[in-house]
């Protein structure tokens, strides 16, 4: 008999994973252990280790062995990413008596690295962290010139995108690489993440084809010339909302909904009559296959495609999970499809929105709460008939930043498109117009720091979670992560264009 290589790599997995679990809990230094949880979360394996990692940080002393701002630093951002409140007030150490960061000679580039990544998990009530983040930006742009080559591209990396910002599979791939150069690297480590990137690989290529499948029979190319093949984009926002071997289901049901989302998108957008798209907004607030009966060709095989989709969908989350999800998913269409409404109505009376009404509707027409509605239905455990309304009714807060997130980087990254398709209303010109700004970089600037705000009220909702929640959080988090490596594309950064990172995550695997 002989035993198929994809199971040789899964019985290898599973022994490299047994070696590292019993290394880490065997660990007695607490320095030793912290490094060790943090290679294994940049490495894309820490989803094997999630019991043993919140076990280990919630023990971890509050006073450590060595109090360096490296490790304290350290501390701090593990068990803030990990969901455990840590109170900022152990920087104080650092502060001279006007309350600003001090240079001390024993901290180095590393340790000034390490409290500029701990700055990014801080909430908007931490003005602690606020100074951390521009003391730390300062010394490290300063310094940065003065490094060596590796050092400094490691700094340079950090500072065009802190690592909280990064998505776990391209970092996890970036990391793999320059963590076999390091020269005390864990060689069963190591190996782990080889193997598992290169096994979820190939996991991740077999679902693409599942969703390619789909896309085609479904047949929307075919049977509508302005629709665009967008499936294998879709796919990337999946991959880098659910980025774990477990949810495979998932990734494939999102990117279904996705790009059927996408084609509606641009039926309101640009393709519709006024009068069409009211008939259509009507259709789908009855959910009603005989409202098809007074649409136009093209929009009856939008609102079939939609319909079967979402049916289907809520099938397999019966069947799965024992909840009748249908009332909530058709809500979220229904606030897609008038919120859509409202711009198509700005657009024809030439109204000119306030910079916060249209971010309001922003949210809901980016897709966000529509998105993690159902996921909150497809990925959470826990999630009964009974406490199902209590949790999504009104939505959670980071609904709505996450939402914010997307919409702004959505502008960032699409705002030049757009108009040319005849969207002539973004963030960015309506927060000039309200602020008084003259250059759209001082606008684009302004989106930026905002986006950063945002991000500050997002770590808060990370460390005071409902618990039933926290999985559709991680969710969110990883939403606005997404967003920006979607949306910001610059050849001399961390981003590449999406053709890179299909490359990237499902085709070039790694070499073991």
């Amino acid at each position: 008999m002989v035993i198929p290589p994809e199971v040789v790599v899964e019985d290898r997995i599973e022994q490299l994973k047994e070696n590292t679990k019993r290394t880490l809990m065997s660990i007695s230094n607490p320095i030793k252990r912290m490094k060790l949880i943090d290679t294994i979360q940049r490495l894309g394996v820490g989803h094997h280790f999630e019991e043993e990692i919140h076990e280990v940080l919630e023990n971890l002393p509050q006073v450590l062995p060595d109090d360096d701002l490296y490790t304290v630093a350290l501390h701090f951002r593990l068990r803030r990413h990990n969901g455990l409140h840590t109170h900022p007030d152990i920087f104080h150490n650092y502060l001279d008596t006007n309350g600003k960061f001090k240079m001390s000679s024993n901290d180095d580039i590393e340790a000034l690295l390490s409290l500029y990544e701990a700055s990014y998990l801080g909430t908007n009530d931490e003005d602690i962290l606020t100074h951390a983040k521009e003391f730390t930006t300062r010394q490290l742009e300063r310094l940065v010139s003065e490094l060596n080559p590796k050092l400094g591209a490691k700094v340079l990396l950090s500072l065009g995108l802190p690592r909280h910002f990064r998505m776990t599979r391209l970092e996890a791939r970036r990391y793999i690489e320059e963590y076999g150069n390091e020269d005390d690297h864990n060689p069963i480590v190591l190996e782990l993440a080889k193997l598992d990137y290169n096994h979820v690989q190939s996991l991740l290529r077999s679902e693409l084809v599942e969703v390619t499948k789909w896309w085609k029979d479904l047949g929307l190319m075919n049977k509508l010339s302005f629709v665009r093949d967008r499936h294998i984009e879709c796919f990337i926002w999946t991959v880098g909302l659910l980025p774990d071997k477990k949810y495979s289901g998932g990734r494939i049901e999102l990117a279904k909904i996705i790009a059927i989302l996408l084609v509606i998108d641009d039926i309101y957008d640009i393709y519709g009559s006024y009068e069409d798209l009211v008939l259509f907004t009507n259709a789908i607030r009855r959910w009603d296959l005989s409202e098809m009966k007074q649409l136009p060709e093209y929009m009856k095989i939008c609102y079939i495609a939609l319909y079967s989709t979402t049916s289907e969908i809520c099938d397999k989350v019966f069947k799965e999970h024992g909840l009748s999800v249908q009332p909530f998913v058709h809500q979220t269409w229904i606030e897609m499809v008038e919120a859509y409404m409202v711009e198509v109505e700005w657009m024809k009376s030439g109204t000119m929105p306030t910079f916060e009404d249209y971010i309001k509707n922003g949210i809901t027409t980016s897709g966000t709460c529509m998105a993690l509605v159902h996921l909150f239905f497809l990925i959470s455990e826990g999630v009964t008939q009974e406490n199902m309304r209590q949790l999504l009714v009104p939505y959670p807060k980071f609904f709505s930043l996450a939402g914010t997130i997307l919409r702004l980087w959505d502008d960032l990254g699409t705002s030049k498109e757009e108009q040319e398709r005849g969207n002539v209303v973004s963030s960015i010109q309506l927060l000039m117009k309200e602020e008084n700004i003259t250059s759209e970089e001082e606008g684009r600037k302004q989106i930026l720091q905002l986006i950063h705000e945002l991000w500050k009220d997002l770590n808060a909702e990370l460390v005071t979670p409902n618990a039933l929640l926290v999985p559709i959080i991680k969710v969110a988090l990883n939403m606005s992560r997404t967003s920006q490596v979607v949306y910001e594309h610059n050849e001399e950064s961390y981003l590449t264009s999406v053709e890179s990172q299909v490359e990237y995550m499902f085709f070039k695997s790694i070499d073991i």
